[in-house]
């Protein structure tokens, strides 16, 4: 499967941050298992439009650092954040996380969420990781577990399917590509990290409503590949199929839609 089914990180920069709120539990937990101290040197990997970097930046104002993300859209929004909040510890540059152009033992603490399942090379990525990381440093990885258990991405591609090219799917498999048992261990283990780590993790994304959920997957552009394959006379039926499927999760208070990511830590 191409990259090609995958969203276009650069031109959606502008609507990314409407899931940020979806998410920010998973670098709270990445944070949590960091502890990153005054005076220490950070990097975060593939920050898209600066979090969890900026969230890190704020707690602790005597850390250095540096959040890079492939995608140029994405870091001119994020530093235009570092501007707006007026801080001084904190910067965003264009850099491919698995070619990173930083010294070696450059760094005490490095995160990635959920970026290193889109890695053209995530071994690669996995090596340059541990080459920057200064002797002792701390590394968090966050990435998807399973098709199943990212059920929002999951209705998508059934509704899909059949309807567009096989070709334009969601590109589930390329989301999930490290969720299978003990690969990612084993990946970072071959990298060079030790005392590795890794756990499966609950995350619910929380709706007021099916409708907002919907509301939000058309205006922040998460499918536009797909829908501009789509014949516009299918779109409803589309809607109504993942519809569908969000059924057994709505209640009084609205649509809690359970997945899993896994959560994984490792030394230099």
């Amino acid at each position: 499967m191409s990259n090609d089914n995958l969203p276009n990180w650069h031109l959606m920069a502008e609507k990314f941050d409407m899931w940020l709120p979806q998410i920010k539990p998973v670098g709270d937990a990445m944070l949590a298992q960091l502890q990153v101290r005054a005076g220490e040197k950070v990097v975060d990997i593939a920050s898209g439009t600066g979090e969890p970097a900026l969230t890190l930046a704020q707690a602790v104002p005597g850390a250095d650092i540096i959040g890079s993300d492939s995608a140029a859209g994405m870091v001119a929004v994020a530093q235009a954040k570092v501007a707006k909040l007026g801080l001084k510890n904190i910067r965003f540059v264009e850099m491919p996380g698995e070619n990173l152009d930083f010294d070696d033992n450059s760094f005490n603490k490095l995160l990635c969420r959920f970026g290193l399942m889109f890695f053209k090379d995530t071994q690669q990525g996995l090596r340059h990781m541990h080459r920057v990381l200064k002797p002792g440093g701390r590394c968090s990885l966050a990435v998807w577990h399973t098709p199943e258990t990212m059920p929002t991405m999951h209705w998508s591609y059934q509704a899909f399917k059949g309807k567009i090219p096989e070709a334009s799917l969601p590109a589930i498999e390329i989301i999930t590509a490290l969720g299978a048992p003990g690969l990612l261990a084993r990946q970072m283990q071959e990298a060079g990290f030790k005392q590795v780590s890794v756990t499966v993790q609950k995350l619910h994304y929380t709706f007021d409503s099916f409708d907002h959920l919907w509301q939000m997957v058309e205006a922040s552009g998460i499918l536009k590949a797909q829908f501009d394959c789509l014949p516009a006379a299918m779109k409803d039926s589309v809607r109504d199929e993942v519809g569908r499927f969000a059924r057994e999760f709505v209640n009084d208070s609205g649509l809690h839609v359970p997945h899993e990511y896994l959560l994984a830590y490792g030394e230099k």
